[in-house]
């Protein structure tokens, strides 16, 4: 198995060169020249983790580092996935097992993002009902688990994040109090905080994560604002009321293929007829394709994040009518190396909350999602709706004079 493993490194890793140490102690080198591109070592400690690489690579590199039968030698797991991805992009995939499962995983993809109210609350669960202190650790302050705004690139993560929710702001034009809003997965409640603190709004935030709820609430009644936010657990099909504002942040990637007509209908339905919704969310590229099966095993069952094509062919037969369209690109690679550094800079303390093998599957996922923004084809789109045509501004100017001149700008700028 160990000459078949070699066979495939040899015909995979044309850029940049990756030494591997087989379990009998020998090693050997694959790639190109050294400086020909990201350079990595890593240790394959049991037979084990050499036949599960060959037989199902896109799987097993994270469940080997996680069980410890892969180790990187003298680089971080970062260092690896770089490596591997950009050669990905380079070569494609080459190995036939991993082509047929990408063709068996697209297949299936409706049946693994069915997602009914009771499979869409256990997903959420076992990714956002995780210790409440984890997300401390490595999140801003106000915990904002999504992709930051960075106008400069030189941010830090509270600012980038204050950015972001005054650009979402400036996109639902809340020029006006006491304006109505729904905020669809509303995480830990700091964009509903903000828009009732700073804009006047009344908000009323859902979510299906039992911990992020009681922390929301708390959050609220902290800062005083027990009259403007409210705080459901409710899944986004229950909502019957309207709302002159609808946002959604960092929930769509959740939704799933088969309910993505569903989701724009209910934004559809509980918008005014002069309402602005914002939809915020992780998108590819390339056209539609399936989640990654190790993330879709161990951080986000049943998630998705889907092409622009399929979105908006979803949300053209709602009704609505799409008024503005933004693409992030390294906006997410930024938030990303924020939290990953952050995160190794609390390791010890979250193992004392989990243990070395859940440390070893955030790290990988946080590395491996920085660089798939950085070598593949992700990015975060922003798309702002509504019924009428003449729902926001002829054009786009409004956007950035509402962001300088917001309260938390104002006060930013003092």
């Amino acid at each position: 198995m160990q000459a078949a493993c070699a066979a495939m490194l040899k015909r995979f890793v044309i850029r940049g060169r990756l030494r591997v140490q087989w379990p009998d102690g020998s090693t050997e080198d694959f790639g190109g020249p050294p400086g020909s591109g990201p350079e990595a070592a890593i240790r394959l400690n049991d037979a084990r983790s050499v036949r599960r690489l060959v037989t199902n690579p896109t799987l097993s590199v994270g469940e080997s580092y996680m069980d410890g039968g892969l180790e990187p030698l003298g680089c971080p797991i970062y260092d690896v996935l770089d490596l591997l991805i950009t050669n990905l992009m380079e070569t494609g995939v080459r190995h036939p097992l991993a082509r047929l499962n990408a063709v068996l995983r697209r297949a299936r993809r409706r049946f693994d993002q069915f997602n009914p109210v009771g499979r869409a609350q256990r997903n959420v669960a076992h990714h956002y009902d995780l210790n409440g202190r984890l997300y401390s650790l490595f999140l801003d302050r106000d915990r904002q688990y999504s992709c930051a705004y960075f106008p400069t690139g030189t941010e830090t993560l509270e600012a980038a994040q204050a950015a972001k929710k005054r650009h979402i702001a400036a996109k639902l034009r809340l020029d006006q109090p006491d304006l109505s809003v729904l905020d669809i997965g509303c995480g830990w409640g700091g964009m509903a905080i903000t828009l009732a603190q700073d804009f006047g709004a009344k908000v009323l935030g859902i979510t299906l994560s039992v911990e992020q709820l009681n922390a929301a609430r708390a959050r609220a009644a902290a800062a005083g604002l027990a009259d403007r936010v409210r705080f459901e657990l409710m899944d986004y099909r229950a909502v019957t009321d309207r709302f002159d504002r609808i946002v959604s942040v960092g929930m769509f990637e959740h939704v799933g293929v088969d309910h993505f007509r569903t989701f724009f209908e209910t934004i559809s339905r509980c918008l005014k007829p002069d309402g602005v919704a914002l939809l915020h969310a992780i998108g590819r590229n390339e056209g539609p394709g399936s989640t990654n099966p190790w993330l879709a095993k161990y951080i986000f069952p049943g998630g998705y994040c889907p092409a622009l094509s399929e979105t908006l062919a979803a949300s053209e037969r709602s009704g609505l009518l799409l008024t503005d369209i933004e693409i992030l690109r390294l906006h997410y690679a930024e938030t990303l190396r924020h939290w990953r550094r952050r995160f190794a800079a609390n390791r010890d303390t979250i193992a004392s909350l989990y243990d070395e093998r859940f440390c070893r599957m955030f790290e990988f996922y946080l590395a491996g999602c920085e660089i798939s923004f950085r070598r593949e084809n992700m990015m975060v789109f922003q798309i702002q709706l509504a019924h009428r045509q003449d729902a926001v501004p002829l054009t786009r100017d409004y956007i950035a004079a509402a962001e300088t001149s917001s309260p938390r700008a104002r006060r930013v700028s003092a």
